[in-house]
């Protein structure tokens, strides 16, 4: 009994699974079931207008939502000539019909009347919606069958609709196409990768089966878990995009270690035994490595973001989901298997694992040269993180969005009519009741000197709230939400005419909201948080390396590897992305490719070090087995990383897969985000794993274990498990 307590916990519950595989592996999709139906019952709770406040606009817009002046989801329908000057008479009437259509819908607060463009070619009819800014794309098909009947009544004319609800459904549609597109994409090119490495059909889709089984799974439970973190609608993005590529590695790098074992064993051990040998050794790494991403992505609550929040729950639950999936169903699939397999095969003799020619090869710089190979190595390296110090960051919007959406279209065509709705700031003030005539008054000053000011159009629109208190002043600038100019027109806002104007004004409290605003103190607020989140993320990474590896000079030479590994995927982010090279190498829409989205790097910079920590725990386990057994650090090298060297090609040729296929969706973030991850696994498992880690390990010799020098014991062999590993 002493002896089952003293085995690691990954043993016995390997133990259980291949004692008990029907068991396990019912029991296993039983919960996959159980989490999609549950999901499936209590839904997704989206994150509401509240979640996304930040900074002087989210202060603005608590402000405005007191007095009951926050801003509505409102759509924009335009009626225009198919040809040639509209008819005013056949316009009317599409306006008298569309009106009375939408003013009968229960979604519906209140329809305006209609604004001719000023070159009267264009009529809009507003229809402001009922309900919060960001649930209007639910409830916004209503309004699009409207304006669809009234365009098939007046066919002569072109009736078309836009707005924020209906370009937000326009991008949940596409988000969700794009879903479906890289599953179509990774799947087989997955299962192709995986039997080239296995020479079996059926080893090639057990990773499979686990890696999908896994994102169901995480789905399910990221739906109830949204009732805790709310949706920010990226959640199941980020599951199948980390869920596909952690979970085929982690089964991978079980199955390799598996598969080596009962090599080694020829058939001197039951399935049940080698399962166990493995669960010791890869299981154990699968559990740090896992940790590892797990506390790394946790990091990204600290950025006090709904955004962050919601891509750090997706990927904690779906690694915590794989990695559960890796130490329980795994190992029965693995007894069965081998089970089959053993009745079918002769006895032969055992076979030692060992480090293939092309690996010695590759390997040989780093250990006959290692000072010459490190240096050259980190000097590229360092070379492509060049151009990443010149990154522009920009809240990627409706300017970046994919044209293929047809509310976009209109959007474009609409706001060319009509340039003031391009953007438009929002002045919140609020005061006592009787200070309501002087708000007035300084209010208008604040509108006479914007509309005198070439940054602004010549629109303004005041409004009260019922008790007198809160007061919103509405004015537009007529140029794109992402150019210097309506950036320039938010900063003399706020800087000189509110200053000037309003907030002289005794016990008053005035503020700034709108999109560019809204994006302008979303990436205040990130650079204000970075240090505290890169912060823990690198003392998080040091001590797992140390505690991992039992050595101060890991952790620290960890941490350096993955900052040289993310530093040269950021630097070809900006060639590719900012500079325009993804423009002309693949056709890109260079509104993806003229800056980086704003939550790009720190999300990255979160997932590359735990996805960093997997190769690192796989490589540097096996060197330190080596090691433990008595093997000298320089051998140590070349043993672990050539052993370990396919089954990390494998599992890096699989992660750059599932990441490259989502450079080819429509999303400008989900394609920067899918080219640096697909980047910086190259990188990390061709470059770092195979010339810089192995030169520093050779160099450092036996001081790369210090202060814990690991002695000769608990070696893993065939007819026993390891406890100490």
């Amino acid at each position: 009994m002493n002896g089952e307590t003293r085995r690691p916990l990954t043993v016995r519950v390997a133990g259980w699974s291949a004692a008990h595989p029907w068991r396990a592996i019912i029991g296993w999709f039983l919960l996959v079931a159980l989490c999609l139906g549950a999901g499936a019952a209590v839904g997704t709770r989206s994150a509401s207008t509240e979640d996304y406040r930040v900074g002087e606009a989210g202060r603005a817009e608590a402000m405005a939502a007191a007095g009951d002046l926050q801003r509505r989801p409102v759509e924009y329908i335009t009626v225009r000539a198919r040809s040639g000057p509209l008819d005013v008479a056949a316009s009317r009437a599409v306006v008298k019909d569309l009106t009375a259509r939408m003013t009968a819908l229960p979604e519906v607060a209140h329809v305006d009347p209609p604004v001719r463009s000023p070159d009267g070619s264009v009529l809009r009819v507003d229809v402001t919606m009922k309900g919060e800014e960001l649930d209007a794309r639910k409830h916004v098909d209503a309004l699009l069958d409207q304006t669809s009947q009234v365009q098939k009544e007046h066919p002569n004319l072109v009736v078309e609709e836009t707005g924020s609800p209906s370009i937000s459904k326009g991008v949940d549609k596409q988000r969700g196409d794009d879903l479906a597109l890289s599953e179509a994409i990774t799947l087989p090119i997955t299962l192709v990768t995986l039997l080239l490495v296995f020479g079996s059909v059926v080893m090639a889709g057990v990773p499979l089966l686990l890696a999908l089984s896994s994102i169901a799974a995480a789905m399910g439970l990221g739906m109830m878990v949204s009732h805790i973190v709310p949706d920010a609608g990226v959640g199941n993005n980020v599951i199948l995009l980390i869920g596909m590529a952690v979970g085929v590695d982690y089964t991978l790098f079980y199955l390799k270690r598996e598969r080596e074992e009962r090599a080694r064993a020829g058939g001197r051990l039951s399935p049940e035994a080698v399962v166990e040998i493995a669960a010791a050794t890869s299981g154990h790494a699968v559990v740090v490595s896992g940790l590892a991403v797990i506390i790394s992505t946790a990091t990204l609550y600290l950025a006090g973001d709904i955004v962050f929040a919601s891509l750090a729950t997706g990927t904690i639950v779906v690694v915590l989901v794989a990695m559960i999936s890796s130490l329980t169903v795994l190992p029965a699939l693995l007894v069965k298997i081998g089970g089959r397999a053993a009745r079918r095969r002769r006895p032969v003799a055992p076979k030692r694992a060992g480090t293939s020619r092309v690996w010695s090869a590759l390997l040989r710089p780093a250990i006959t040269h290692p000072a010459i190979t490190l240096c050259l190595s980190v000097l590229v390296m360092v070379a492509l993180a060049l151009p990443a110090l010149g990154m522009q960051l920009r809240v990627l919007n409706k300017d970046s969005h994919s044209r293929e959406i047809p509310a976009l279209q209109v959007y474009d065509r609409q706001t060319a009519a009509f340039p003031e709705l391009l953007v438009q700031h929002q002045v919140v003030v609020r005061s006592e009741p009787g200070q309501a005539a002087e708000v007035a008054r300084a209010l208008r000053d604040l509108a006479q000197r914007a509309q005198a000011d070439p940054l602004f159009a010549k629109h303004a629109k005041a409004r009260e709230s019922a008790d007198g208190r809160v007061s919103v002043l509405e004015l537009s600038t007529p140029f794109r939400l992402s150019s210097p100019k309506a950036r320039e027109s938010l900063d003399r806002l706020r800087d000189d005419y509110l200053p000037a104007t309003v907030s002289r004004l005794p016990g008053v409290e005035a503020a700034v909201t709108g999109d560019v605003a809204r994006d302008a103190d979303y990436l205040a607020n990130q650079d204000a948080k970075l240090p505290l989140v890169v912060g823990f993320l690198l003392l998080a990474t040091f001590v797992m390396s140390v505690v991992m590896f039992r050595s101060l000079v890991l952790g620290l030479v960890g941490i350096a590897l993955n900052l040289l590994s993310a530093a040269g995927a950021f630097g070809l982010l900006v060639v590719f992305f900012q500079h325009g090279l993804a423009s002309v190498l693949f056709g890109f829409d260079p509104s993806a490719t003229s800056a980086i989205g704003s939550r790009v790097p720190l999300f990255l910079f979160v997932i590359l070090f735990g996805l960093s920590m997997d190769y690192q725990v796989f490589v540097v386990s096996r060197i330190r087995e080596a090691v433990m057994r008595g093997v000298p650090t320089r051998q140590a090298v070349v043993d672990g990383i050539g052993t370990s060297a396919g089954v990390v090609t494998s599992a890096a040729v699989v992660m750059v897969t599932v990441f490259a296929a989502f450079v080819f969706l429509h999303l400008a973030e989900m394609k920067q985000i899918g080219f640096s991850l697909a980047t910086a696994v190259l990188l990390d498992a061709f470059v770092i794993r195979v010339l810089i880690l192995p030169s520093a390990m050779t160099l450092l010799g036996r001081a790369v274990w210090w202060p814990f020098h690991p002695a000769p014991h608990g070696v893993p062999a065939p007819g026993g498990v390891t406890t100490r590993v």
